[in-house]
């Protein structure tokens, strides 16, 4: 398998799907396959033309083939796949779900703003995510200083600023609908009177379904031997044996010869029950962590 081939299998799975896409949309526009005026988001053209790729389309059109299409693309993987990969490792249809509503967010705000496009929007939301789920991480830019995670979108936006004379508009929506994900998601849930109520958390109808997406991952276990039963040996002046006492963490010797007798205790094994014994004995069964929270 070739290096580029290895590296793009091991990119999880709805990252991988939205990169691809994103790709082939970019192709064609360039090849003349297909129309930029058909791919950008418009009320109008989807519910009275009845256009309905577009709401899809225009998260897919990230300009023409040069080195800001490769920019974008550039964050748009790596943030996507340190959230896949980080604090949605596992939770496949969760990060699925988590997408869907932050494109959906987008559209509900495009109107206001005039943005046809809102694959960038999108991808500053993943980067905000990222950024306040992984606060201690330090970054350095351009090496220049060093922040912290939670600084970067707002580092990104101050750049954005500098190099461009037009508001960054699109960077401001996914900084608002990143922060209403995070807070409903990660804050609100903590306080008292929320009573751990999730609001954006995936429906149980798409929950139930995902166990063939979920990545197994074992849960380490100490297990420890069942104790050793005592044993004494016989008497007789043939009898010349080295019994064992298992203990916690040392094992003791005593050797009876001639017509002496000597026994071993167990005082000091490990207090394991009979079912306590059977029970770490037994082969560990594969958890996820969806299973594990």
């Amino acid at each position: 398998m070739l290096p580029v081939e290895e590296w793009y299998y091991e990119v999880p799975l709805v990252t991988r799907i939205y990169a691809t896409s994103a790709v082939l949309v970019a192709l064609g526009v360039q090849t003349g396959f297909l129309n930029v005026y058909q791919l950008y988001f418009d009320f109008e053209h989807v519910f009275q033309r009845n256009e309905y790729w577009r709401p899809i389309t225009t998260f897919l059109y990230f300009g023409p083939l040069g080195l800001d299409f490769v920019f974008h693309m550039f964050f748009l993987v790596r943030y996507s796949r340190m959230l896949e990969e980080g604090s949605f490792y596992g939770r496949t249809v969760d990060y699925a779900w988590m997408l869907f509503l932050s494109a959906f967010a987008l559209l509900c705000l495009s109107p206001f703003v005039s943005m046809p496009f809102l694959g960038s929007p999108l991808a500053f939301t993943l980067v905000y995510l990222w950024s306040r789920r992984n606060p201690s991480i330090p970054l350095n830019f351009l090496g220049l200083f060093v922040f912290t995670a939670p600084y970067l979108p707002w580092v990104l936006l101050g750049f954005t600023l500098l190099l461009n004379s037009h508001f960054p508009t699109g960077d401001l929506m996914g900084i608002a609908v990143g922060h209403i994900y995070y807070f409903f998601e990660d804050v609100w849930p903590k306080e008292a009177h929320s009573g751990g109520r999730r609001y954006l958390q995936t429906p149980a109808f798409l929950t139930q379904r995902r166990g063939n997406l979920d990545i197994p991952v074992e849960i380490p276990d100490e297990v420890y031997p069942p104790p050793a039963p005592a044993v004494a040996t016989g008497t007789g002046a043939e009898d010349n044996t080295d019994t064992y006492s298992t203990t916690a963490g040392s094992s003791s010797t005593s050797t009876a010869a001639g017509a002496n007798t000597s026994t071993t205790s167990a005082s000091s094994a490990p207090n394991l029950s009979a079912e306590e014994a059977h029970g770490a004995a037994q082969p560990r069964r594969g958890y996820t962590l969806a299973e594990s929270q």
